[in-house]
């Protein structure tokens, strides 16, 4: 009697592409993952290639469609075409079974885990149907791309208790070199640590290569959770879950974590706790004293942006970005830079290399020497040799100078009524209100400002003031 359910699949085209793909997809994750299984005739041929791509997937498909003798015909061919391209190395090893055993999940989609070959399902599956936690084969594996983000212990347990399966295999990807010490407080929570070089993206695709080969080196994950907020890596998801694993899409904004679960589409959102976030003011003079300490310590005016991101984490337990989303729209971590030059500098040798940072000479270890207005206030070169503030125009005129100066790498632009403040006090060495209440009692320094012709005011979201000065235009 003939196998017709086998007939209808051999001839189904939707079921013969996916399988062809997935050949594919499985070829190209051994080429990068390990090239040796790969016999020598085909193991330098870029793949990743759409030329090539394009080529095996529709040899693949020509060939299981002239398939005749159903189901059990069509998985001898899918083993001859691997057979002729995979070493006998790979052909005897467990994982070789694993894929067979995806491919004929594909072939004979009817078949659950009760099966006649008790062995090769519990080796794949190892599950059970009442959708309790099961720890005896079953894993989860979690992949973290450190560089977009980082999980603490907290958050780890919150993905522990969604999966379904044991966390047993946990991969961290990032250039290590630029993460401080990191690399060693994840290896003491059990992370395989996965170096990648500098560049943009650099971990994303390094998760994804070795991600997307799961399914060969781990036959017993059912689950994996992606940790990365760069939705770059939504075709990993696809891919693994076209394999049958479950993939958690795991990102983090602010201080909350979004869990997507692929397979049932539910999205779960989770409050962190996260570290007090500084004042716009603080984290400017935070950035300036790391920016300080390395240009000190390694001779060099220019700092490399990640290693600032790196020093930063490591110094305030918190990731720049976070503290940049807080006070700007767009939540890149160079928005502080960029935004505030009249502290910063920054500099991109050309479009591939990463940006460098710098701070002006204002933001010496030397506070800056001011000069008086020409032809209004007699120059000084110390501090015993400033003017008398002997009127509230003096005064005016004498905190426009400290703006001037204060600006003077960035004509126009706004600094912190703090620094105006504290330049003062270290030129006068008393309180600015305290000098403004001789010639106004009850009033301090904003109330001066307010009024001044010179003067403007601005105010940042998070109640913080600047001062700049009034174009003549």
């Amino acid at each position: 009697m003939s196998d017709n359910s086998g007939l209808l699949a051999t001839n189904n085209s939707t079921t013969i592409n996916a399988i062809s793909y997935y050949i594919y997809e499985t070829i190209l994750s051994i080429q990068q993952q390990h090239p040796e299984w790969i016999k020598p005739k085909y193991r330098n041929i870029p793949w990743h290639h759409p030329k090539y791509q394009s080529a095996l997937i529709e040899k693949l498909t020509k060939g299981f469609s002239n398939t005749k003798g159903g189901k059990e015909a069509l998985n001898l061919k899918v083993k001859h075409y691997l057979q002729i391209i995979l070493t006998t190395e790979f052909i005897n090893c467990s994982q070789y079974k694993a894929l067979i055993a995806a491919i004929s999940r594909r072939i004979e989609p009817e078949i659950t885990i009760v099966s006649s070959d008790k062995n090769i399902n519990s080796e794949i599956s190892g599950s059970s149907t009442n959708g309790t936690k099961i720890g005896e084969r079953s894993i989860a594996i979690l992949l973290l791309d450190v560089e977009n983000l980082q999980l603490d212990t907290a958050t780890e347990k919150i993905l522990v208790d969604i999966c379904n399966y044991p966390i047993q295999i946990k991969v961290a990807f990032a250039n290590w070199r630029s993460m401080g010490r990191k690399d060693e407080e994840f290896h003491k929570r059990g992370y395989q640590l996965i170096h990648v070089p500098p560049g943009k993206d650099s971990a994303d695709l390094k998760m994804a290569t070795v991600g997307a080969s799961i399914f060969v080196n781990y036959p017993k994950a059912k689950e994996v959770l992606v940790c990365s907020s760069d939705r770059g890596l939504t075709h990993l998801g696809t891919t693994l879950q076209s394999h049958g694993l479950t993939v958690y899409q795991v990102r983090k904004y602010k201080n909350k974590i979004t869990v997507l679960n692929s397979q049932t589409g539910a999205s779960q959102i989770y409050a962190l706790s996260v570290p007090d976030i500084p004042t716009i003011d603080k984290f400017i003079i935070q950035l300036q004293e790391l920016l300080r300490a390395e240009t000190e310590k390694i001779g060099q005016q220019w700092i490399k942006y990640s290693r600032i991101s790196a020093l930063y984490r490591e110094t305030y337990k918190m990731h720049l970005k976070d503290v940049v989303a807080t006070y700007f729209p767009e939540p890149k971590s160079r928005e502080i830079f960029v935004n505030y030059p009249a502290y910063f500098a920054i500099h991109k040798p050309s479009a591939r290399s990463q940006i460098y940072v710098s701070i002006f000479n204002l933001f010496k270890s030397e506070p800056p020497k001011l000069t008086p207005p020409k032809n209004d206030i007699a120059p000084h070169t110390n501090l015993t040799n400033i003017p008398e503030i002997t009127s509230l125009e003096v005064m005016e005129k004498v905190l426009m100078k400290i703006v001037i100066d204060l600006t003077a790498e960035s004509p126009g632009s706004y600094i912190p009524i703090s620094h105006i403040s504290n330049e003062f006090n270290r030129l006068y060495g008393q309180p600015i209100t305290k000098a403004i209440k001789r010639f106004q009692p009850g009033k301090n320094f904003l109330n001066f400002l307010e009024l001044s012709s010179s003067l403007k005011l601005y105010k940042s979201e998070n109640g913080c003031w600047f001062v700049g000065l009034i174009s003549d235009g």
